[in-house]
């Protein structure tokens, strides 16, 4: 007798031990579920649950088995962290740092509401870039293919932050070295004593660069395989997006000053040598940057021009990112993007920006000392370049210029 109740026992026992053990697998998938299709919260990151074990079918399609495989990865602990290990600063890395971790209060009170002429700009710049994206008023190569068409090797300039579900196009020679600061910090891909740095002025140069610190869009094939492209996709949709941009022509000007008019041996390698053998008559120009220098010796912003023109120049390789037009780094007829900043107008731009992301009691943008090239220069920097070289420039860089609202430069286009 006793031992049939005992058996009655362990029955009731088992059935409910099944119960919550279903209860428990299912919550965790649903969590899942959830994370690919409602809005991220801005709050304090928690860790997800340990994935249960999963009941074993001797007849699951394999479709299923797919599916299984994809949602593990977000139920996996630590997933959220970039591909390859970051470079952590030197320093005493304490055994009990992580106790020493408190997350902060990621929200901020406002008394006062954005003021309007911020949120009429906003508007102004998205309505402009979504008109010319679906009109024929203007087209440029690209502009008419879908996300998918995107070769993945283009979508290198995009960088996620999955903690606070931000995406960032960066342009080079528009504040990008410290908007990646902010999104190093953000993210947390870099530790000081062991706990995540909190200060973007304080991550060094050498690392703000330095690709093993940014997930970016094209580095999803690595972790997500086939995937992938859909989880682009839904990131696109429920993360908030941005990018800054600024006058073409200056940035251009500005490109030009800190890879040529400085000595910069990679930069010289690369790209000076070349300019001095088709344009300044130099066939063999100094070996190094260095030596080139002493005998003042450095491509013109006139050759540069030139061989920013030349066909041959892109069949030999792509344009170098610090002079590739905007369009071909974001994609922003393929992208909607929730907020354009434009560097002339950047401090105003950047506190609207982060108090949007409500990440602004968080970081703060760098206010840096800049040599910043000025757009009242542009008549002096184009003296010595001919006005036909001049127009087919413009034309070359005519979608930037449209697309996010900067004037046609007439006073060195009409003379």
């Amino acid at each position: 007798m006793g031992t049939s109740k005992m058996l009655r026992v362990f029955v009731v026992l088992g059935s409910l031990f099944m119960i919550l053990f279903i209860i428990i697998y299912w919550d965790d998938v649903g969590a899942s579920y959830l994370y690919l299709h409602t809005h991220v919260s801005p709050g304090p990151k928690t860790s997800a649950p340990p994935p249960q074990p999963k009941p074993k079918t001797s007849q699951m399609p394999s479709f299923l088995s797919d599916i299984d495989a994809f949602v593990n990865q977000f139920l996996e602990p630590g997933s959220d962290e970039p591909t390859d290990p970051a470079p952590a600063e030197t320093g005493n890395q304490s055994e009990k740092a992580e106790e020493r971790y408190i997350p902060r209060q990621e929200w901020k009170v406002h008394l006062t509401p954005i003021a309007p002429e911020l949120r009429e700009r906003q508007e102004q710049r998205r309505r402009m870039l979504q008109e010319f994206c679906i009109n024929d008023s203007l087209t440029f190569p690209g502009k008419n293919r879908s996300f998918d068409d995107i070769p993945n090797q283009e979508l290198n300039h995009l960088i996620v932050d999955d903690r606070h579900g931000i995406i960032y196009c960066y342009v080079p020679k528009v504040a990008c070295s410290n908007w990646k600061r902010i999104m190093i910090v953000l993210s947390e891909s870099l530790l000081h004593d062991g706990v995540p740095q909190r200060d973007p002025q304080a991550v060094p140069g050498e690392l703000v660069h330095n690709t093993s610190m940014h997930f970016t869009f094209n580095r999803f094939w690595k972790r997500y395989g086939k995937f992938a492209k859909h989880l682009m996709k839904v990131k696109l949709k429920k993360y908030t997006k941005f990018l800054f941009v600024r006058d073409p022509f200056v940035r251009l000007i500005s490109a030009y000053r800190n890879k040529f008019e400085l000595n910069n041996e990679q930069f010289y390698q690369r790209f000076g040598q070349v300019i001095l053998r088709r344009f300044a008559n130099q066939p063999t120009p100094p070996a190094h940057a260095d030596e080139a220098f002493s005998q003042g010796i450095h491509p013109s912003f006139a050759h540069f021009v030139h061989y920013l023109l030349d066909p041959q120049t892109e069949k030999d390789q792509p344009f170098n990112e610090h002079w590739r037009q905007v369009y071909r780094l974001c994609h922003p007829c393929q992208i909607q993007y929730d907020f354009v900043g434009h560097l002339e107008t950047a401090e105003e731009d950047a506190e609207h920006l982060l108090r949007l992301l409500k990440v602004d009691n968080v970081v703060e943008f760098p206010i840096t000392a800049r040599n910043v090239t000025n757009s009242s220069w542009e008549t002096d920097w184009f003296r010595t370049v001919p006005l036909e070289a001049r127009r087919k420039l413009y034309k070359l860089y005519e979608p930037d210029f449209r697309l996010f609202g900067y004037e046609r430069p007439d006073s060195i286009l009409n003379e």
